[in-house]
């Protein structure tokens, strides 16, 4: 069974482990499982001479087993010598502090594109070392950055938006710079196709999926897969499960609601992207407005605080 899931960083990474844990614990029906994470790379930027890649570097390691589980983000057991001297040297950026791990993976990175390797090349190359389980691609191999511009003339690049500012200083609109000439990656368009199953992960709609979505093909490959499409909320109660997607959503007029993020998608009978779309039990009361639009809604639990509840989530999107 091949199962691609579109998404961002932690959440979606999160959601793959629990993915990766469910379907390892019986036996798997018509041979070996296939995952495929077609990641977004709006986040990523150069700083200081080398290519960041957050999201693709948050999956490969949480699914490495190496990801920093107290902060959420970065290597365990990281130290940041270097990023201080970057700072002490007027070059660095103390809003955005790279461990010293973290910066061998930027380093290889980066020589390996210099080089001329696409980056989806690249991303297979670094992955090859963990043996993680899973492929990721990147969801093109073109440099596309998300830059905020917000309502007092300014244009940021998301990252120091996000970071820096944590999304207080109000966003006019959220562009995708390069979006209008990349195409998907090797493999991305054939991914979503072929699948046997697409699960939209619980990262933000607007600058992760939203972000991936943006690249000309993927949504259409989306519309036209015969496989069936679920979608799982990054919104639970009213609020984001992780970051300030609330700030995003409110940008491209959304509300922060589970049902009105489910209704942004769209249901694919009528021209839009999904199929089903989980949301936690909390919310249950958005299900009948789901239904009628044409979505297979369903309310679960969809806190993934620790292993066990992410493959519980993670069989509920495969059950849908």
């Amino acid at each position: 069974m091949r199962t691609v899931v579109i998404t961002g960083g932690v959440g979606g990474a999160r959601f793959i482990r629990g993915l990766q844990s469910h379907l390892g614990e019986g036996p798997i029906a018509g041979g070996a499982e296939q995952i495929t994470a077609i990641v977004n790379v709006a986040d990523d930027m150069w700083m200081n001479g080398l290519r960041i890649t957050p999201d693709l570097d948050s999956i490969m390691y949480a699914l490495a087993g190496a990801n920093d589980e107290e902060r959420g983000w970065g290597r365990r057991g990281e130290t940041e010598r270097v990023s201080a001297e970057l700072v002490a040297y007027g070059l660095g950026h103390s809003w955005f502090t790279l461990g010293d791990l973290d910066l061998g993976t930027h380093i290889a990175r980066t020589d390996l594109l210099r080089q001329g390797i696409p980056l989806s090349d690249v991303v297979a190359r670094l992955c090859a070392r963990w043996g993680l389980g899973a492929r990721l691609l990147p969801a093109t191999d073109s440099e596309v950055e998300t830059h905020v511009h917000t309502t007092d003339g300014e244009v940021l690049h998301f990252q120091e938006w996000w970071v820096r500012y944590r999304a207080t200083r109000p966003a006019e609109r959220f562009e995708y710079r390069g979006s209008d000439v990349a195409t998907p990656a090797p493999g991305v368009a054939q991914a979503i196709r072929e699948a046997d199953r697409v699960i939209l992960a619980p990262s933000n709609p607007v600058v992760s999926v939203g972000a991936v979505l943006a690249i000309d093909g993927i949504a259409q490959a989306l519309r036209e897969t015969s496989a069936r499409v679920v979608g799982i909320s990054p919104i639970i109660g009213g609020r984001a499960v992780r970051g300030m997607a609330d700030a995003c959503l409110a940008t491209i007029g959304v509300a922060a609601e589970a049902g009105s993020v489910g209704l942004h998608y769209g249901a694919r009978l009528a021209g839009g992207l999904i199929d089903a779309w989980l949301i936690d039990t909390v919310d249950a009361s958005a299900l009948p407005e789901l239904q009628r639009a044409g979505i297979a809604a369903s309310a679960v639990p969809l806190w993934m605080t620790d292993l066990e509840l992410s493959c519980q989530l993670a069989a509920d999107a495969l059950r849908a």
